[in-house]
């Protein structure tokens, strides 16, 4: 219980007192009795109830989100300074407070007739610069200004939401739509747009003593036929992005198979110059080996003969030709080198074959 409710209750007991008092007052004067005790309990009674009710209408107990301002009726004005939470003393009848709610509220307007500080369809109705007529849900949160809770009382008292939050946010709503095309309203500049809602619209209540915390623009309705328009727009614009994409992949396959070409053209140009370099490489060997062998033809030219003899199959040991046939190898000087016993044989190399010299033939036998 606070203590204005305290002194209110007081001052109720003291008018059951004062009430008490003159009914003894009566009964006794009814029985030929003294009525001193009577009146008397009467009159404090009626004191007490008259000081307490004073003192309870003179004192104001505010809560944290309350300010008050407080009229002078005999000035004619008001205390420069308003009151804020807490228990203060005001003089009964010459000074009287009005109590403001310093707490956030919100004032909506809105399409539904569920929702809104009016039942119906109250969306703010707007146009824009390309003509077209768009509906707006708003809701404005606000909070009285304790600052300059003067000014909002000396403006518009308790009629601040009707006369001055209702008609200035739909007028400022409408002049800013007008500065928008309903395409760029229906997309990103739909941020831009209430950007410019709350910055004017702060502005004016900062000098109506009112703070302006935010503008919500609950929800933007458009005409069908435009709504189709921007939805066909839109179907056009993901198909175009959709065949963007395609050609991109297309000519990415592309690129990737022009690498892959490139690639396959490296490998077969290094292959066939690894090639190349091979087949170089074993012809200069085969080149230096024949070098090699002709050195040594050249320094034994019997040489050819031995070898010739050596690849022959490993059962054959003896060879018999003609004494007087052309053949590969000088028969007549490996006998007479046998015979004279130069060794024809390689350094190391063992000698296989046996070499027995033939008689010659007769003339015309075979």
């Amino acid at each position: 219980m606070g203590i204005s409710s305290l002194f209110s209750l007081l001052s109720v007991v003291g008018f059951v007192i004062f009430v008490v008092g003159v009914a003894g007052a009566v009964m006794a004067l009814s029985q030929n009795r003294k009525a001193r005790m009577g009146w008397l309990l009467a009159v404090v009674g009626a004191v007490v109830g008259v000081i307490f009710s004073v003192i309870s209408q003179g004192v104001i107990v505010l809560q944290p989100a309350e300010v008050a301002v407080v009229f002078n009726s005999l000035g004619g004005g008001l205390s420069p300074q308003p009151l804020t939470s807490g228990t203060h003393l005001v003089v009964p009848v010459v000074q009287t407070t009005t109590i403001y709610s310093s707490a956030q509220q919100q004032y909506t307007m809105s399409g539904s007739s569920a929702e809104g500080a009016r039942s119906g369809d109250d969306a703010v109705r707007a146009r824009t610069s390309d003509g077209q007529e768009v509906l707006l849900d708003i809701t404005v949160i606000y909070a009285v200004d304790a600052a300059n809770v003067n000014t909002l009382h000396t403006r518009w008292q308790n009629r601040f939401e009707n006369d001055f939050i209702r008609p200035t946010t739909r007028g400022l709503v409408r002049d800013v739509v007008a500065g928008f095309r309903a395409q760029d309203i229906y997309g990103e500049g739909r941020s831009d747009m209430e950007l410019q809602i709350q910055t004017q619209l702060g502005a004016s209540f900062n000098n109506e003593g009112l703070i302006l915390s935010d503008v919500l623009v609950r929800d933007i309705n458009f005409s069908d036929l435009f709504t189709a328009a921007i939805e066909q727009a839109q179907i056009a614009e993901q198909e175009s992005e959709r065949a963007r994409l395609r050609v991109q992949q297309i000519q990415q396959e592309a690129e990737q198979a022009r690498a892959q070409a490139e690639g396959q053209r490296d490998a077969t140009i290094a292959r066939a110059e690894g090639e190349a370099q091979s087949i170089i490489l074993r012809a200069q060997a085969q080149a230096e080996a024949l070098r090699l062998v002709s050195e040594q033809i050249a320094a034994n030219p019997s040489l050819i003969q031995y070898e010739y003899i050596q690849n022959l199959s490993d059962n054959v040991n003896l060879v018999l030709v003609p004494a007087n046939s052309p053949f590969l190898f000088d028969l007549e000087s490996i006998t007479n080198a046998a015979q004279s016993g130069t060794d024809l044989t390689p350094p190391d190399v063992p000698a296989p074959l046996e070499i027995v010299p033939q008689p010659e033939a007769p003339a015309g036998g075979s």
